[in-house]
């Protein structure tokens, strides 16, 4: 009994010591640099020099994250009160203001990082220069697009960095690690350390749709020309959504400033803001009217300049007289559509505007798109139907919704899904996992579309858009629209422009929304004109 009891004590004994070994092993040989690094960082100063989030590319794989970074003066705070010609020094090159940098030396933070000019020098042994890449643009392009983060959780609050924070918040990080003396004041060693995983296959990035130099123009001409609103672009034979563009903008990395503004500078207007579409949707019942057994396009009509429906009286935009549906459309005429719209009843162009997208979520992956509204029940019918045929009273939509419908007509009826985001890559851009897209679908019949096209065409020939100059970019075919809506508490008529070009075989469908511009003609339209001759001087339409 003694001897087998001596056995069982050696063998556990035995296994203890095995199973001690390997775990040294583990500790010393597997684990090792880990444990290094957690040694060195107990004792080290840590200057994060990335944004330990993964890269946004654009179509062409040009970052719109990650691409920009600031010269930063790694110094200890002791050393700049203590010496005021060095403190004079930093101020002189720094990029804070006086009062900031006073701030800042007088935190509780004892390492300091003060972004200076790229051509500041100094020669000092306790003080480092190094290169922290932002995570935003100076210029904050595509803002409202990408998004923005907490910064505290390294997690997406909004748009892209939002939906895709799975992949983005890789956790990748470049540091600059500071080995100070007892003192904390004197530096031992100064080494780099990354922690970045190289693997391939590893999803950390995404790429979109986006065209940045597309996307760079139509944002400098919304400032020029200090427009408040809305721009999409897309790609008529693809459905990939070229620019996406809000105003006011804002800074991606002072969110702060902004939740108490009631200028709506953090909402993306192009999909989180609807607004009566006026006089586009006059699209809507023009398809109603071709796709009904009623003949309306052999008819001649008459406008007195206002049309009476139960009671009430609604202006037209002149006295047109007679006339027959291509130059009521052209002409933009309410009264013309009124009496269409008295005659198709409003179910049938709500039913058909909802055929259109109207009314329902896009769906390109933003969690901001809002679905927009349109009339049911008893706001259909009686004098309601006035309001319906001019785009006006419960008729609501974004400009992303806008562009679908123009989509439609530029594909010959076809629907094709607008998208925004390609696929997921790995940090140098290749698509690991492409975004599943729906299959086109015929929504209107080419027939119809193709009738439509030619009337959108006429409106920027000889219509309401005439004033467009198109020779630069092959014509163009689009539609404008007034609205009046309430606008930050107050009464506001906004204008719309949208449309398509070249006029043959059309590339690109835009869509502008100017808050407070009164009539599209003059407001949208000319937006559209500009950033068509950017487009045409990046990829030529010929």
């Amino acid at each position: 009994m003694y001897r087998k009891r001596l056995i069982g004590f050696g063998l556990i004994t035995t296994l203890f010591c095995l199973l001690l070994v390997i775990r040294l092993y583990y500790i010393q040989m597997v684990k090792s640099s880990f444990y290094s690094d957690l040694a060195l960082r107990q004792r080290s100063n840590e200057i994060s020099t990335n944004t330990k989030r993964g890269t946004i590319f654009d179509r062409n794989l040009e970052a719109l994250t990650n691409k920009e970074s600031v010269k930063t003066l790694v110094v200890h705070k002791n050393l700049l009160n203590e010496d005021q010609l060095l403190y004079q020094e930093v101020l002189e090159n720094t990029l804070l203001s006086q009062e900031d940098l006073k701030e800042l030396v007088n935190s509780n933070n004892f390492i300091l990082k003060i972004p200076v000019e790229d051509d500041f020098k100094i020669n000092h042994s306790n003080i480092y220069f190094v290169d922290i890449v932002q995570r935003y643009r100076s210029d904050n392009i595509l803002s409202h697009v990408i998004g923005y983060i907490n910064k505290s959780e390294n997690s997406g609050e909004s748009g892209l960095e939002r939906v895709y924070d799975e992949y983005l918040n890789v956790g990748n990080e470049k540091s600059l690690l500071l080995e100070y003396d007892r003192s904390r004041e004197i530096v031992l060693n100064a080494s780099e350390h990354v922690s970045e995983k190289d693997d391939p296959n590893n999803p950390s990035a995404i790429k979109l749709t986006i065209d940045s130099q597309i996307q760079e123009r139509v944002e400098r001409i919304m400032d020029e020309e200090k427009v408040k609103g809305a721009v999409v672009v897309s790609e008529v034979e693809s459905g990939k959504i070229l620019a996406m563009a809000s105003r006011p903008n804002f800074k991606q990395d002072e969110i702060y400033e902004y939740l108490n503004k009631s200028d709506m500078a953090l909402y993306n207007k192009a999909i989180q803001v609807s607004y009566p579409p006026g006089s586009i949707f006059k699209l809507v019942v023009l398809i109603a009217a071709l796709e009904s057994e009623m003949e309306f396009e052999n008819r001649e009509y008459v406008c007195n300049g206002y049309e009476e429906i139960n009671g009430v009286k609604i202006k037209c935009t002149g006295v047109h007289e007679i006339l027959n549906l291509d130059e009521a459309f052209y002409k933009s005429c309410n009264s013309v559509f009124i009496q269409l719209s008295k005659e198709l009843g409003g179910r049938a162009i709500i039913d058909t505007a909802k055929r259109l997208g109207l009314g329902e979520k896009i769906g390109i992956g933003l969690m901001e798109e809002v679905s927009g509204n349109l009339p049911e029940d008893d706001e259909i019918h009686g004098a309601a139907v006035g309001n319906i045929a001019i785009g006006q009273g419960k008729i609501e939509s974004t400009p992303l919704q806008i562009t679908n419908l123009l989509m439609i007509i530029a594909n010959g009826g076809i629907q094709k899904q607008l998208f925004l985001v390609e696929g997921i890559t790995n940090k140098e851009g290749m698509i690991l996992k492409e975004i599943n897209k729906d299959s086109d679908i015929q929504i209107i019949s080419a027939e119809v579309s193709n009738k439509v096209k030619k009337n959108l065409i006429d409106v920027v020939e000889k219509g309401t858009g005439r004033a467009i100059d198109t020779s630069y970019f092959g014509g163009a075919g689009g539609k404008t629209g007034s609205a009046e809506a309430v606008l930050y508490g107050k009464s506001a008529i906004h204008g719309w422009f949208s449309g398509f070009f070249p006029q043959d075989k059309p590339k690109y469908v835009m869509t502008i929304l100017v808050e407070n511009g009164n009539s599209g003609s003059k407001s949208a339209a000319p937006i559209f004109e500009k950033i068509a001759k950017e487009i045409d001087k990046i990829y030529p339409v010929y």
